[in-house]
């Protein structure tokens, strides 16, 4: 199988210092739409993996969560695009979970579900706690520039195999170009 697992804010969709917290608030990074629609109709499995504090600090309720990844699926459908699952960490980053990135578990949780392993997976995302929770959890970490990535990229604590893209198109072109993860 073919499994990639994507960070959401700052990935797929604009990120904002308020929270997204409304579909009418939740904007596709221009590209990020077609790329998961190349990786639907290649044969790969596109799952999501987000934090989602705002639901913890009462900004928005689970139906509006839903309402936004409605939001998503349906204008990946006429691309040729589907997200085959929505992993999230509801809780607040005090919470002591063990699902909140950078902690492994909604990782650990994919590959129960999907009854896999994650060993070179890729896993694309634009902060720090994404990438060490990718490594953690056996993946290959990917650092997109969007979101927050251009300021992740100075850390001296990016996990040793981390990748690079400019945006998830690119990191997609790269990983359709090698084939990673079939």
């Amino acid at each position: 199988m073919k499994l990639i697992i994507l960070d959401r804010d700052g990935v797929i969709n604009v990120d904002s210092d308020a929270y997204v917290k409304h579909p009418d608030e939740w904007h596709p990074l221009p590209g990020s739409l077609e790329a998961i629609a190349r990786l639907s109709r290649a044969g790969w499995k596109v799952v999501v993996a987000s934090n989602q504090s705002g639901l913890a600090r009462g900004y928005f309720d689970a139906a509006a969560l839903n309402a936004m990844h409605l939001k998503c699926r349906e204008l990946l459908r006429p691309l040729g695009g589907a997200i085959d699952a929505f992993f999230v960490c509801p809780h607040g980053p005090d919470d002591a979970c063990t699902c909140r990135k950078p902690a492994p578990g909604m990782f650990k949780e994919i590959a129960r579900r999907f009854d896999t392993t994650l060993e070179n997976v890729p896993a694309v995302g634009d902060s720090l706690r994404d990438l060490k929770a990718c490594a953690a959890a056996g993946c290959t970490p990917w650092l997109v520039q969007t979101g927050n990535g251009l300021k992740t990229r100075q850390s001296n604590e990016l996990p040793v195999n981390t990748r690079f893209g400019k945006d998830l198109s690119d990191v997609v072109d790269q990983i359709l170009a090698e084939d990673i993860g079939g």
